[in-house]
């Protein structure tokens, strides 16, 4: 097993026994399961979402719900299959309700994603909604950009990693597209964007 194999294996064992975390009991009384990551773990493009939605605490996979489907659609329309992909969240249990991850969740389950994207080397990191957008850019020294995902969606920002060079492009969360065709058509116009880069 290679390094980044050991590392991301290790994040997995870590996240499953993470008693610390204000959502692990929510896990356990529901029958739930974390939600990791999955996809190419050489992936040049790494995908981070906020959180699980219930379908993804079911089955302990990233995207499966509505939303996914509009994953699947957005990777299609520039033909890229999601195998080929990594896709993860920065909080890897589901907050009661579907609320939005609260900033004390978001502390404790970012070193994970850290360290996934440590292991991974994206070449390119595309944030999914605002919270994903807000943590990466600031973790990876583009905090000065932060902006409105209105504002700020399909730019590309460039940043170093570990002494490699990375692309930040902030997306709008695939779930806001399900109910607003309009914002369907820009999700569809920014992976353009993606499939370029």
């Amino acid at each position: 097993m290679d390094d980044r194999e050991e590392i991301l294996k290790r994040v997995k064992e870590e996240v499953i026994a993470l008693k610390a975390s204000p959502l692990y009991k929510d896990r356990v009384e529901n029958n739930y399961f974390p939600v990791i990551g999955e996809g190419d773990h050489n992936a040049k493009i790494m995908f981070v979402g906020e959180a699980p939605g219930q379908n993804e605490a079911k089955t302990g996979r990233p995207f499966v719900g509505r939303a996914g489907k509009v994953l699947d659609e957005l990777l299609k329309s520039i033909g890229i299959e999601r195998k080929d992909v990594y896709i993860t969240n920065i909080v890897k249990d589901r907050p009661p309700g579907n609320r939005d991850p609260l900033p004390e969740e978001i502390n404790i389950y970012a070193p994970f994603l850290d360290r996934q994207i440590s292991a991974i080397k994206p070449k390119v990191i595309a944030t999914l909604g605002r919270f994903s957008m807000q943590y990466v850019m600031t973790r990876y020294g583009l905090d000065f950009e932060v902006e409105g995902i209105s504002r700020i969606h399909g730019q590309v920002f460039d940043t170093t990693i570990e002494g490699e060079s990375v692309k930040v492009v902030p997306l709008y969360h695939p779930a806001a597209a399900i109910y607003n065709q309009h914002l369907l058509d820009t999700l569809k116009e920014d992976f353009k964007i993606l499939a370029k880069l």
